[in-house]
């Protein structure tokens, strides 16, 4: 099998030849950190089986931790799932997404913090104020934001998920008000105002006269949709939150410079395969690398941290607070793979010093 690493081991050099004085410290990092992700260098335990016909020895080496790897992300989805199910409530709740105009990704992808941070303040400011709107709610709604910059076959493509609660709490703060469960905001007039507070903001910074003029008059997609209870909602954001460009086994092979992998194509819903060569690999999937301490998952209304208050309020209002039903993976490394017997901890192997990028 196929792994990133396997490409980054092959074809990094050259690619890091040819490109390592243009490339971002974050970007030469995550290459560094996924090639030694659970090998040697990454330091780790010796264990070994307690059976007297076995004593066999099993080396578990630690994991990188860097984000953009794909051995790394599931163990911290489930930690991150773990968390926020202290954050739900008990109603309806919907998964809204607005994407960044093709028009503008170009500065995007240049100008990543920036720009991303932008797209996060002006479609939560906006999502917030429709909200407040007593048409629609009329009251302070939550949101939990993450950014994805990729789409299934590792195109550029930035856009944030929200989860969003069916409902708000009211001004005073006295009742709980519920939406329609199948209808939170009207997306028109969402996408409008996005695309004005979004203007408005980058109107401050230089970058905007590099903006073609006409995306300002173009419908920006914004998309809304019911997603069932908060643990269903949790689920659908869950793949957003550390899923890296590409996982490990969707590559299917490396082979005569060319890697080929396997996406679904989201308009007929069928599996492709797409082969492309492994310098163009590489870069498509770096450019989805993000700044370093660029934060990824967000928090609005009354799921901000300061307003943390309000959540009690609400949970309250509501009646219950929602208890965790999906059970964890717990990871351990006590049981021998190859007679089931307790293993013992005989050597903790030091991590090696890591050279700076």
């Amino acid at each position: 099998m196929v792994e990133l690493a396997d490409i980054f081991i092959r074809h990094g050099p050259e690619y890091l030849d040819r490109f390592a004085n243009r490339m971002l410290p974050s970007h030469i990092r995550a290459m560094h950190d996924i090639v030694n992700c659970r090998t040697p260098l990454m330091g780790g335990r010796v264990y070994q089986c307690q059976n007297p016909d076995c004593q066999k020895h099993l080396y578990s080496y630690h994991s990188c931790g860097n984000r953009n790897c794909p051995k790394c992300g599931q163990d911290r989805t489930e930690q991150w799932l773990k968390k926020q199910y202290k954050r739900l409530l008990p109603t309806p709740y919907f998964l809204v997404s607005f994407t960044l105009p093709a028009e503008l990704r170009n500065i995007a992808r240049s100008n990543q913090k920036l720009i991303y941070n932008l797209l996060f303040t002006s479609s939560a400011a906006a999502l917030q104020k429709l909200a407040k709107d007593p048409r629609f709610i009329g009251g302070t709604i939550g949101m939990i934001g993450a950014l994805h910059t990729w789409r299934r076959d590792m195109q550029y493509h930035p856009h944030v998920h929200y989860i969003v609660p069916g409902g708000g709490l009211s001004p005073d703060h006295s009742q709980w008000i519920p939406s329609d469960p199948a209808f939170l905001i009207r997306v028109e007039l969402l996408s409008f105002v996005f695309r004005a507070k979004f203007r408005d903001a980058l109107k401050k910074t230089k970058l905007y006269q590099n903006v073609p003029q006409d995306v300002w008059a173009k419908h920006w997609v914004v998309h809304s949709k019911p997603v069932g209870d908060a643990q269903c909602a949790l689920k659908y954001l869950a793949p957003y939150v550390y899923r890296v460009a590409i996982t490990n086994n969707r590559i299917e092979k490396l082979q005569d410079g060319s890697v080929f992998f396997r996406f679904k194509d989201s308009d007929i819903e069928q599996w492709k395969t797409q082969s492309v060569p492994a310098m163009e690999f590489i870069r498509s999937f770096l450019q989805h690398v993000l700044p370093k301490g660029f934060v990824k998952i967000r928090y609005y209304g009354l799921f901000a941290p300061g307003k943390r208050n309000l959540l009690v309020v609400a949970k309250y209002l509501l009646g219950k607070i929602v208890e965790p039903t999906l059970s964890m993976q717990k990871h351990e490394n006590e049981i021998c793979p190859h007679c089931g017997h307790r293993l013992l901890l005989i050597k903790t192997i030091p991590r090696s010093p890591r050279a700076p990028p």
